[in-house]
C-alpha cells in the first residue's frame, strides 16, 4: 500500500516551553486530546495514549510517545480508524524564530486512502485552533 506524509508549519507569538506544555494539556483547545471524551494520557516516552471523540460518528486514536525532549521535539505513533490499525508517526518540533515559535508537525506513514488523507484537513483544523489560543493571548496582554 501506497503511504503519504503531511506537513504542517504555524509561525506561534510564544515561547517553545509554553508551546510544548500546552501540546501534552488535554485542556488545551487544538491539541488533538482537547476534544476528547473519554481520554488515558501519560506524556512520556514509552507511556500510551487513547481518546476516544464522538464528532460526526464515534472514533479513537491511541498510540505511544517514542521520544520527547522538552521544548524542541515530541514524537509518537498513531493509531486510528482512518489509519487502517496501522502505525503511522507524528513528530511535532518547536524551533526558536526571534520572539516566537516555528511549531511544526510531521504525520507520516498514513494510507494513500480517503481516510488517511482526511487527516490533513484534521490538523489543519486542531494546529489552527491551538494557534489562535497564543494570538488571542498576545492581543489580551498588548
Amino acid at each position: 500500500m501506497k503511504l503519504i506524509e503531511f506537513k504542517f508549519e504555524r509561525l506561534i507569538p510564544a515561547p517553545a516551553e509554553a508551546l510544548y506544555d500546552a501540546w501534552l494539556n488535554p485542556k488545551t483547545p487544538g491539541t488533538p486530546w482537547s476534544r476528547a471524551d473519554k481520554i488515558i494520557m501519560n506524556p512520556q516516552v514509552d507511556g500510551l495514549f487513547w481518546y476516544v471523540a464522538v464528532v460526526g460518528y464515534p472514533h479513537s486514536h491511541y498510540g505511544r510517545f517514542t521520544w520527547m525532549d522538552r521544548p524542541k521535539q515530541i514524537q509518537l505513533t498513531w493509531m486510528s480508524p482512518n489509519t487502517l490499525g496501522q502505525e503511522s508517526a507524528v513528530v511535532v518540533t518547536f524551533e526558536k524564530k526571534g520572539d516566537d515559535t516555528l511549531m511544526t508537525l510531521v504525520h507520516s506513514g498514513l494510507p494513500d486512502t480517503e481516510g488517511g488523507r482526511e487527516h490533513e484537513d484534521g490538523w489543519n483544523y486542531f494546529l489552527n485552533l491551538f494557534a489562535e489560543q497564543f494570538a488571542d493571548t498576545c492581543d489580551r496582554d498588548n
